[in-house]
């Protein structure tokens, strides 16, 4: 294969999440699922614009996302992949797709002004955010299930003590609500600056039957308020988010810890040789390390965290995971 043929698939591919995206964004693909519909039907379950939905079908369409007959479009086997409920649902990759195409652009402009604006660039576009939370838990709730909750052994410790984890940051609460379904005993309090967040995880705890031991509240890091100590906090994806403020941050999980409780802290593994960036798993790490530069962060290696938690008086333990691309490392307090 000559390199401008595989550029052309590479374009192929793209702009098939590309149109997967506005499916998934939209509603378009979940409303397909109840049943075949014309363009004009599918616009109005959806309560969208029918010139829009019409031109999407056709799109979807050219793509293999839907088959058609008789004016009327369904999914394909390739359209189904993307919903959200489906087995290894690939709509996290529609997400990414378009985010990274948003987070590639503002890299392009601010890497001629050194500008880096922070967080606020995830909010300029509206239809990634209501998805952020929903991306997260399914790129990432299988391999919290899969390996870092029977990997780390502070998770059955607490349930065993009848304890209370709390997490900072919590999304939709999709980190909580699987600690609760997996450990009986367990309590959980969720804290999330956003209160759509905060209003979707307690709606999907009671869907799930596990609100009775978990609450969820608006609050974060700088906000962070529990009537006594607990037993564990959870930063996860979020502590290269306070780096600069590392210090500070640390000693405030640490005296909201109980003697012998533990910060739970769960990272991307940047690798110390950059020649490991080569390997394919760890490609979008580099591209999203790139990103977070533009919202003035960058991804940490498992070693600087063990040395920050050891600084502020908390005894690390690091556990890796998928091939070392994944770090979870647990700062406990002395008892």
């Amino acid at each position: 294969m000559d390199i401008q043929q595989h550029i052309r698939q590479l374009a192929q591919g793209s702009a098939t999440l590309g149109v997967a995206y506005v499916g998934v964004a939209n509603g378009l693909l979940e409303a397909l699922a109840e049943g075949s519909a014309t363009a004009e039907d599918l616009a109005h379950r959806t309560a969208t614009d029918a010139g829009y939905v019409a031109r999407w079908a056709d799109a979807a369409y050219a793509f293999e996302l839907l088959d058609e007959e008789g004016g009327r479009f369904s999914l394909t086997e390739l359209g189904r992949a993307f919903l959200r409920d489906a087995p290894g649902t690939a709509m996290p990759m529609a997400v990414q797709a378009v985010l990274g195409a948003h987070m590639a652009e503002r890299a392009a402009t601010f890497t001629a002004t050194g500008e880096r604006p922070g967080e606020s660039v995830l909010g300029e576009r509206e239809s990634i955010l209501p998805l952020f939370g929903p991306m997260l838990e399914a790129t990432f709730g299988p391999m919290f299930d899969a390996h870092v909750l029977p990997g780390v052994p502070v998770f059955s410790q607490v349930d065993a003590e009848g304890g209370v984890a709390v997490d900072l940051g919590c999304g939709n609460g999709w980190y909580l609500r699987r600690l609760a379904r997996r450990f009986q005993g367990l309590r959980g309090i969720g804290l999330d600056a956003i209160e759509e967040n905060v209003r979707q995880a307690q709606r999907r705890a009671e869907e799930e039957g596990v609100a009775d031991r978990l609450s969820f509240r608006v609050g974060d890091i700088s906000h962070f308020a529990v009537a006594e100590p607990v037993d564990l906090i959870a930063m996860n994806r979020a502590m290269h988010h306070v780096w600069a403020d590392r210090e500070r941050v640390l000693r405030v999980l640490r005296d909201h810890l109980k003697p012998g409780g533990a910060a739970v802290i769960w990272e991307p593994a940047w690798p110390a040789d950059r020649a490991a960036l080569r390997h394919p798993s760890r490609r979008g790490m580099a591209f999203q390390n790139l990103s977070e530069h533009v919202q003035g962060n960058h991804f940490l290696r498992p070693e600087e965290l063990a040395d920050a938690l050891a600084g502020v008086g908390l005894e690390p333990e690091i556990h890796r995971f998928l091939e070392g691309n994944e770090a979870v490392v647990v700062g406990r307090r002395p008892a």
